[in-house]
């Protein structure tokens, strides 16, 4: 019989899966570059760990400066940072009694270049869009040249 949450593959091979409200992660498995992508944009899908994001981008700050801004508690404020460390988006450091986020630029680094790929695709579909189109006007306006070629030419032998 599986328990909530395993996954059965094949005879004798299963697996759990750790459902987080915010990130589906398998555990026992290190993450692929695919895994990380999921994650940093599931991270990145939350406005509240944007704005933490944001705070960490002048600088490391502690939990209770992070939760300062937002109308929530510090509990909520942490699974926030879990998830984001569980991204690899930040960092838990120590110094002496405080435990500071800092930002991880790695993965946004990973992030931005996977964009950026699709960033050159789109653009270079848009530029073959945009030559098309002017040659669609520009045989749109010869076609109007001939027609009004052809009527003056009927005019003139009246």
């Amino acid at each position: 019989m599986r328990s909530r949450g395993e996954v059965r593959l094949g005879l004798d091979v299963s697996f759990r899966i750790v459902y987080n409200q915010m990130v589906v992660q398998l555990t026992g498995y290190a993450m692929t570059t695919s895994d990380r992508l999921d994650a940093t944009f599931a991270a990145l899908a939350d406005p509240t760990r944007r704005a933490i994001l944001a705070r960490l981008a002048s600088g490391e700050a502690s939990v209770n400066e992070l939760a300062e801004p937002f109308a929530m508690t510090q509990p909520a404020i942490s699974k926030h940072l879990k998830v984001l460390e569980r991204a690899g988006l930040i960092s838990r450091g120590q110094d002496a009694q405080r435990r500071p986020r800092r930002l991880e630029p790695k993965l946004f680094a990973e992030a931005t270049e996977w964009l950026e790929k699709y960033r050159r695709i789109w653009a270079a579909n848009f530029q073959r869009l945009d030559a098309l189109l002017d040659q669609l006007k520009l045989d749109e306006l010869k076609t109007k040249e001939k027609k009004r070629g052809s009527t003056k030419t009927r005019g003139e032998s009246r």
